[in-house]
């Protein structure tokens, strides 16, 4: 079919119309809101695409007006998602920002062990652009499980995960059809480019597996759509006001290669300028997405934890995903390692939402669904009882309360 002369005149309005009809149809009826603050085309890696290229990633920011709230992994769980969210008041009922000028932090792993990845990082995105427009903020980081699949190492995807690549894909490639009927528009790329016909673990008869893995590869490697997309805009460490994040943890000689290079060239790699590897640093045991010495429950070196610390002017405490913690969000080391991962999706344990909240006025608290925490602290909280929440914690940690989701 010979492409329509007459769209040439409106490239951009049916972009944006295919654009949000793949959207739509890919998420089962969520669209995302124009973006309040474009990027401009000269300081985007990528001037071709400004929403694939979400220019310079910062690495610091002064404290919030408002409240700062961490949640931790998310694993392909939307429904568990958005309770975390509901549990510091963020979202109404349709799942749309209600947060005012709080600033959110989600901590990275969103990808595998579940079957919402892709309406997560939907899900997300629209939140960022909501809060934008009311002076809030909504940053997302990297974990290693992003960094894990945007080298194709699909270890921990569920079928679900898999179905619903191939579900983007179909839509995928119908907008690319699409636009290709209007002059004026780009050119359809071949997404498969380069992607094997067939795995050396997988039996060839089974096409509908080697399609899906086809799709999650095209998906997600360096340049991909969906990584381009969404996972270029993460950060993969961060410094809000006194408190450092990061999904697994730091060591001096990453603050010494710097925080604000380390997202650059992470988000460089994303949008495909850094070959098929990540960084180093993001890479092994001691890598910032995949550090756990500070995040396991016994074996948390303070001394180091403080040395680190004093490497970042005015920072008090280090806020980390990665491990889950089984007796929910905890402070140790005087509460300089707040550990958030709660196992909270159902593919990584069930475990009930909790959030952290860190404000001028109540410092450091846990917002939690998990009315096992009524009894545990009774005895210790019962003065600091507020109406409408819970409990308390006792001293040694960030306070405790329960909060209806």
């Amino acid at each position: 079919m010979e492409p329509i002369d007459s769209c040439k005149h409106v490239p951009n309005l049916l972009s944006s119309f295919v654009d949000a009809f793949v959207d739509f149809s890919v998420t089962d009826g969520l669209f995302l809101p124009p973006n309040s603050n474009p990027q401009n085309h000269q300081n985007a890696p990528h001037p071709e695409n400004d929403e694939n290229a979400p220019g310079d990633i910062r690495a610091h920011y002064p404290s919030p007006p408002g409240r700062l709230i961490a949640i931790g992994d998310l694993h392909g769980d939307l429904a568990k998602s958005k309770e975390a969210f509901r549990l510091a008041n963020l979202i109404d009922a349709s799942g749309n920002w209600t947060g005012g000028s709080t600033t959110v932090v989600q901590v990275g792993d969103v990808l595998d062990r579940g079957g919402d990845e892709i309406k997560i990082l939907y899900f997300l995105e629209r939140l960022r652009r909501q809060a934008e427009k009311t002076g809030g903020k909504v940053i997302t980081m990297n974990g290693n499980h992003e960094i894990m699949n945007v080298e194709s190492d699909f270890r921990y995807v569920e079928k679900s995960g898999l179905k619903e690549f191939r579900v983007w894909v179909e839509w995928y490639r119908i907008g690319q059809v699409m636009k290709g009927l209007c002059e004026g528009l780009e050119s359809r790329k071949d997404l498969f480019k380069g992607i094997p016909f067939s795995f050396r673990e997988i039996d060839s008869d089974n096409e509908a597996l080697i399609q899906e893995l086809r799709a999650r590869i095209a998906a997600l490697r360096p340049n991909g759509p969906i990584s381009a997309r969404f996972l270029s805009r993460n950060a993969t460490v961060l410094v809000i006001g006194d408190s450092v994040f990061v999904h697994g943890g730091l060591l001096p000689k990453h603050v010494e290669y710097g925080l604000q290079r380390i997202n650059e060239e992470v988000r460089d790699w994303l949008n495909g300028l850094g070959g098929e590897r990540a960084p180093g640093y993001c890479r092994g045991q001691d890598a910032v997405v995949w550090l756990r010495k500070f995040s396991e429950e016994k074996n948390c070196d303070c001394s180091a934890l403080e040395h680190l610390l004093a490497t970042i002017p005015g920072s008090k405490r280090m806020i980390m995903g990665h491990t889950i913690q089984e007796f929910g969000i905890n402070g140790v080391c005087d509460n300089r390692a707040i550990r958030i991962d709660v196992g909270m999706s159902k593919g990584c344990g069930n475990g009930l939402p909790e959030v952290l909240e860190i404000s001028e006025n109540s410092g450091l608290r846990i917002l939690t669904s998990n009315p096992l925490y009524q009894n545990k602290y009774k005895a210790s909280s019962h003065s600091e009882r507020k109406e409408g929440f819970g409990l308390s914690f006792p001293e040694q940690g960030p306070k405790q309360v329960e909060v209806k989701a």
